[in-house]
């Protein structure tokens, strides 16, 4: 479904989804909302966006793009961490720390959250919220 949802809100967008992934976005809604609360859920490109900041590459080019992310996807469901470390992105530094999702830069892939470790994607959310955000 990623992009391709007209909801306005994080509750319409949840609601549009089948079983049983309604209930697994609607658990990683939850725990987002606990860890991060000061990250304000909303809707953007199709997909549920926590907290916002303002980009700008040296090119130019610049925007608005969320913190942290969620998406529902046909095969997998994705979670965004866009925040950087050390010059690095947050959620690649967890790599060896979740075997079972497939991360590639900010994107942290998986089929149901009870395969990941949550201590961890908490780890993640939390370092998320008050990381840097220059790329």
């Amino acid at each position: 479904m990623k992009g391709s949802s007209k909801a306005e809100t994080p509750a319409e967008y949840i609601s549009e989804l089948d079983e049983p992934r309604k209930t697994e976005i609607k658990r990683i809604d939850a725990l987002i909302r606990k860890w991060a609360p000061k990250l304000d859920p909303h809707m953007r490109s199709g997909m549920i966006g926590y907290g916002t900041y303002h980009y700008k590459y040296p090119s130019g080019r610049e925007g608005d793009w969320f913190k942290v992310g969620l998406a529902s996807n046909k095969n997998y469901i994705s979670i965004y961490a866009c925040g950087v470390k050390n010059g690095g992105y947050i959620a690649e530094a967890y790599k060896t720390r979740l075997p079972k999702a497939s991360i590639g830069k900010s994107c942290i892939r998986f089929k149901r959250l009870d395969d990941l470790d949550l201590g961890v994607l908490e780890e993640i959310v939390k370092e998320t919220s008050r990381a840097e955000f220059s790329f």
